[in-house]
This record gives structure tokens, sequence and C-alpha cells, in this order.
């Protein structure tokens, strides 16, 4: 609370919410209220937010929902003009859970164009702009969510991670943000991308709202096959690494092109954690770095030209009109697809195509398993491994644009455990010339429980201030 009475939405983390609702100081009705009027003062300048949602009542705590995840009755565009006018009828399960425990929906994120991108440019509806430096991307694809959670204009949100779609944003912006192990959260009502890739995830302030999020969306779903059961949740309060094995793969913190700000940062939380009681060791995932982004390039573009087959203008979404059907459906897709959308449909087709299917997709699948044992054999030794979320802190908005291969890159260190299906997190370790540095902690299958325990006690020890500079 401010010294007026008024709540302030900067410095609440989803639990003060939690808390202050469970106490009867405040109502859900004024919470809502607090974060609608700091949406209201600040959406313009960062474009978080693509769709405002009416009060849907209750005494939950707020929430936001990156703009691919399915809404009964609330605009769901994906970022995209094909289905900028689209209001779906039913909501995706994640959307489901959260109001099944109260959550009120506050609205709809930005996203870079079908979850395709790294910096948020991308989407048709302009982009978001970074809560510490407006001149600078939040990260992509989810930056709407990242910008969203670190200006105050929600206390924590969901986001969906193929390539680095949670991670890489909240580094940037200052949040902490999971990609659960792939399979512990339902894919049903989510806008599909790469379905062997995406998975949705928590964009929070801190590791223990991380996990109260986690806890709310994740287990087995009967509408999604791919679903498990889950280990029970434990919300964590270690402040200490004791026992804790952890493995600095030489090739993820030795990347070309990382700054020394970044180096500096990501070598202080190691060092951190090493006082905290862990055990440190350097090791190798050579494989995994050389080859991890030029496989995620073909096996993403490769399904996402067959999930995006179904944006044809005739069951729902944008339609040009056209004498034919085959011009009906050209102009639909010229009109209502961006150039990186069908920049990655272009690769995507090829890839699957007649006698290239087993040397690019086949292949890319084959060294996709080679991965996954490259750091399964890992993690025979450690129980975590770590590495900068990003070789660099937030670039330029522009900086990127024209060149997709120097944008693809900016996910180099946070494909491969993707690719592997694991876990991995990102929190905030520091900052460089004034920006946030993130700190990627990556986990086995299934070990959500170990990554909070050590990202909450290395959040503790490091305290970095979540609130951006400029707003303080």
């Amino acid at each position: 609370m401010s010294a007026n009475g008024d709540l302030d939405t900067l410095r609440l983390t989803a639990w003060d919410v939690h808390e202050l609702l469970r106490s009867g100081e405040v109502s859900g009705p004024e919470v809502f209220t607090a974060y609608r009027t700091a949406i209201d003062a600040r959406n313009d300048e960062l474009n978080a937010y693509l769709t405002v949602a009416d009060d849907p009542g209750g005494d939950g705590i707020p929430i936001a929902l990156k703009d691919v995840i399915s809404t009964a009755g609330i605009r769901t565009t994906a970022g995209s003009r094909v289905l900028g006018n689209y209001v779906p009828v039913f909501d995706a399960t994640v959307a489901a859970r959260c109001k099944e425990h109260g959550l009120r929906t506050l609205g709809k994120t930005n996203t870079d164009e079908f979850a395709m991108g790294s910096s948020t440019e991308n989407s048709a509806f302009g982009p978001s702009r970074n809560p510490w430096d407006t001149t600078r991307v939040p990260g992509g694809s989810g930056g709407g969510s990242a910008a969203a959670v670190a200006a105050g204009l929600a206390p924590w949100a969901l986001g969906s991670d193929t390539g680095g779609s949670i991670k890489l944003p909240s580094a940037f912006c200052g949040n902490v943000g999971l990609r659960p192990t792939y399979g512990t959260v339902s894919r049903y009502g989510i806008v599909a991308f790469a379905s062997s890739l995406d998975q949705v995830g928590p964009v929070t302030k801190t590791v223990r709202d991380c996990a109260f999020l986690y806890s709310v969306i994740s287990g087995r779903d009967e509408n999604d096959s791919t679903t498990v059961d889950v280990p029970p949740v434990e919300i964590p309060e270690a402040d200490h690494l004791g026992g804790l094995r952890i493995g600095v793969p030489r090739q993820l913190n030795e990347v070309d092109g990382i700054e020394p700000g970044v180096k500096s940062a990501v070598d202080a939380a190691i060092a951190t954690a090493e006082r905290l009681g862990a055990s440190v060791d350097t090791c190798e995932l050579p494989l995994s770095v050389d080859y991890g982004l030029p496989c995620y390039y073909l096996i993403a573009p490769a399904e996402a030209s067959s999930n995006l087959a179904r944006y044809d203008g005739v069951r729902y979404g944008l339609r040009t009109p056209g004498d034919t059907f085959v011009e009906m459906l050209m102009a639909t897709r010229h009109d209502g697809f961006g150039d990186e959308v069908k920049r990655r449909i272009m690769l995507g087709t090829y890839a699957l195509s007649a006698g290239y299917y087993d040397a690019y997709y086949g292949t890319a699948q084959k060294v996709r398993t080679v991965i996954k044992h490259e750091h399964d054999a890992l993690f025979e030794r450690f129980d975590l491994l770590v590495s900068p979320t990003c070789a660099t802190t937030a670039f330029s908005l522009g900086d990127r644009a024209a060149d997709p291969l120097a944008m693809y890159l900016t996910d180099v260190l946070t494909i491969p455990p993707n690719m592997a299906g694991l876990p991995s997190i990102s929190i905030p370790c520091g900052l460089s010339d004034g920006l946030p540095v993130g700190l990627q902690l990556i986990g086995q299958q299934f070990a959500e429980n170990t990554i909070f325990r050590a990202g909450h006690a290395l959040e503790q020890a490091i305290g970095f201030d979540y609130v951006p500079e400029r707003l303080r």
C-alpha cells in the first residue's frame, strides 16, 4: 500500500495480493480497479495489452494472458490480422484453471504474430516497449506479458514458450519466467505454432509467485493427450543450496557475442550459488549448442506450416474476397499474415516437401534426440545447469528487425533445453548498463521443484529490485 492508501501495483507481487485479499485488507474489486487504473495510465506508452477485459467479478488475484490463449468472449488475435476480430466461444484449459482458482482476467497481452519472434516487433498491432527503457524491445514473443508484469500492469501473467518466448522477455524485463517440462501444462485452446515445442508457463515478479501459478495451471488434461500428472508443487522457502550440484556448460556460458556486463552478472550469480552451499563444476554441451538453433529452425517452421494451413478464410478469421476459392485463399493469406509468418511457412513447407523431408525435418528430429541424450548425460552428474538466458540485454527497437538471422540468434541459449523438453527458468541476476540480466536455470524432466528451490534461494541472496529504475 502507498502512503495515501492506494495500491502500489509496481511493488505488489501476486503473493502480496493473495495475502491482502486473504486478510480482508482489500477486496477483489479494489485490486482489479487498481490494476485497470495502472493499465489506463501506462499501456499507451508500452502497448503491453491488445485487449483489456471487463471486470469479471469475484475476489481473486488479477492475471494477464498472452494473446495466444483462447478466452471465451474475449478477443484472441495471436498478434495477427488474420485473427484480428476472432472471439473464441471456449476457454483454453489454462484459462479455465485460472478461473477455477478465482483468478480474474485483466486482458490479453501483445505477442509476435503467432508467437514467431524474439522482440514483439512482429505483432500486427505494433511492438510492445520495455518498461526499463521504452526505446528498447521487451523481448519476444511474449513481450506484452513481460512488460505488463514489469510495469505493474498485472501482478503475474501467462505466456507461451516455443524457442524462448517466456524466458527471453523475462530476462529483458527483469521478471521470473518458467518454461515447464513439456507435457506438464495443457496446450488445449492455445493458438498453435509448433506443437511439439509449444508450452504455456508463468511470468511473475518472484520465484514463489512462479511456483504458485505453475501449481494452478499444471497437470493432466483429457483434452491434451500429451499431458501427464505432475509431482505436487512445493512453494519454495529454502535460503541455502546445500547438496545441490550445479553444472556450468562451457558452450552456453562462452557463446559468441556475450556482453561483458551479462557475463559479469551471471558469473557473480554462480559465485553466489557456491556461497549458498552448491557444488559447481564446468561441463560440456557441444552438440546442443552447435546444432540446437538450426535444428529448431527446421522443426518449428515445419510444424508451423502445417498448423497455419487452417487459416483458409472459410472457417474463422479474416476472409479477403476472390473469384475462386484459390484466389480467396491466396488473398486472405497475403493480407492476413505478416512477413515473418510468411517466411517461416515457406521455410517449413520446403523442409516438408517431397524429396526433402528426410534430409531436413527427419534429420532434425534425429538431432533433437541427440540433444536430449546429451542433456540427460549431464543430469547424471548435476541437478541443475546454469547459463545466461541471453547473451545480451534488451536491444533497441528496430536493431534486428531487418536481419532475421540476427533475430534468430537471440534465442541461441534458450533453445537447447526446449528442444530436449526440459524445464528451465529465467531469474534476474543483476543489471548491465541499467538493464536487467537473466540467469537461466535448467533442470531435468519434472524437476520444477528443484528449479524453484534454487531460484528462490538465489533470488533472496541477489536481492534484485524488480521495479524498473525509471518508474521508482
